[in-house]
């Protein structure tokens, strides 16, 4: 399971190439279901509105059927008694005769529900069709006789074309006769009506279909400029990351090399003179004390004093290495050791002043701001021709801030400070110890002096811990 999970695990680039296109996959699906429903509504509405205005002409279009058909009868009707069998006969032959289209005509029922005109449909003439209804159960005799006892109104059901004896959606308009007890009216078709609507909305549905077409090439084609970018940018920040870590390492080469160097020149030009003098002050005082001379006592102490200063060169060079104070009492102390022993090696008059931490900087710190204090103190031996030094180490609110200023001769003034501190090789470890802390340094130069500031974040600040333990450890950084 391991090994699958292992297997499966993303690189780098993969995780970045999601987190740039997920959210753009799930923008673009949003915004496509977004105006596919926007889309779909608008055009719902437009189709409803269509479909409506359309049953609405055909509706005044019966209105004005009817109102020809009364116009047909309107004085026979007039004039009939209720009871007028005559009457009634030569009506219904004028409404059976009064044929429009294919499939329009006139029908005609009692209010009991008897057929007594349908042209188109003979079949239903004398029979009665209370209780009739469509396929879909729709009634369709008792609602017309209804809606013409009240005065007229219109009525839709399906019902059969007599030109292709198929069913379809039929829109009639019924007034009654009310003398003779009559439901009269007419009817029409509006399958067509329906058709329009039905290829307006697969018109609709294709057009969505398009649009959501067209906004997945857009996608793919954004994603593949995605990808294609964020390839360029792989490879060219690959490229610019090994470009950094050859130079890194080649630094990393260099200053070892620097430091064996000058480790290899201090045995070489202080402890090897050293002890070769006391090899030969010890050589003196042997051959002098086989002869009995007596000033073989004085090359035995001569050798002995000569062995005292190799010590103290080679605890020297170990502090150098590694000062032992800095992890016994702190920073504050093994600065004020370290530009002790640089006054008294160098002459050069200096000073250092702290404020006590009321937090102790973490090890990583003090480590970087030692070495920051030892590079600096070994530039101005070398370059500044300084003749007083000042290292001033406190902290603050924000953190901790190493200040090292000289009078020296400054840094050559041709070059801008920010080439300068990356000029270098102990510039650039200077900087490169501080952004390892996420740090600042900066560089104040001038024909006067030099300002070296070094700033550690808050967030290499410890906690403050318990007081006795605090007392104990009173001046540490």
């Amino acid at each position: 399971m391991r090994r699958i999970l292992s297997h499966f695990r993303l690189s780098y680039g993969q995780k970045l190439f999601l987190l740039a296109t997920v959210p753009l996959l799930l923008a673009v699906a949003a915004i496509s279901v977004l105006v596919a429903n926007q889309s779909r509504q608008l055009a719902d509405r437009e189709i409803r509105a269509l479909e409506t205005q359309l049953i609405e002409a055909k509706k005044a279009e019966l209105k004005n059927y009817i109102s020809i058909a009364r116009t047909a009868f309107v004085n026979i009707y007039g004039r009939a008694a209720p009871d007028d069998a005559d009457a009634q006969l030569e009506v219904t032959q004028i409404l059976s005769a009064m044929l429009y289209g294919q499939d329009g005509y006139f029908f005609v029922f009692d209010y009991d529900g008897n057929n007594l005109v349908s042209p188109r449909q003979t079949y239903l003439i004398g029979k009665n069709w209370r209780g009739l209804s469509d396929l879909n159960g729709v009634e369709i005799t008792d609602p017309i006789i209804d809606i013409a006892r009240n005065g007229g109104g219109y009525h839709s059901f399906d019902w059969t074309k007599p030109s292709t004896s198929e069913t379809a959606r039929m829109v009639t308009y019924v007034v009654g006769l009310q003398d003779w007890k009559w439901a009269v009216g007419t009817g029409i078709f509006i399958d067509d009506v329906l058709e329009t609507v039905a290829a307006a909305r697969a018109e609709v549905e294709a057009r969505v279909q398009r649009t959501s077409f067209y906004i997945l090439v857009i996608t793919v084609a954004a994603l593949t400029l995605v990808f294609l970018s964020g390839f360029v940018i792989t490879v060219r920040e690959r490229r610019l990351a090994d470009a950094k870590l050859k130079a890194l390492t080649q630094r990393v080469f260099d200053a070892q090399e620097e430091e064996r160097g000058r480790v290899a020149r201090e045995l070489h030009d202080g402890i090897s003179q050293l002890l070769v003098g006391v090899r030969y002050a010890l050589d003196s005082a042997s051959r002098r004390l086989k002869t009995g001379d007596a000033r073989g006592m004085e090359s035995l102490d001569k050798g002995i004093d000569h062995l005292s200063g190799a010590i103290q060169e080679v605890r020297r060079i170990s502090r150098d290495l590694r000062p032992g104070v800095l992890d016994d009492l702190g920073l504050g102390p093994a600065l004020k050791a370290l530009t002790d022993d640089f006054g008294t090696r160098t002459g050069i008059k200096t000073s250092f002043n702290t404020v006590v931490f009321r937090n102790r900087l973490d090890q990583e710190s003090k480590i970087a701001l030692y070495r920051i204090a030892q590079e600096a103190l070994t530039n101005i031996e070398r370059h500044a021709n300084a003749t007083q030094v000042t290292i001033d180490v406190r902290g603050h609110k924000k953190g901790a801030t190493m200040r090292i200023a000289d009078d020296g001769q400054g840094l050559p003034q041709d070059t801008p400070i920010q080439r300068r501190s990356a000029g270098g090789l102990g510039l650039r470890n200077m900087q490169e110890r501080v952004e390892q802390l996420d740090g600042t340094l900066r560089i104040f130069s001038s024909r006067s002096g030099t300002v070296i500031v070094a700033e550690v974040p808050l967030s290499h600040i410890l906690k403050p811990e318990s007081d006795g333990t605090e007392k104990t450890r009173k001046g540490r950084a």
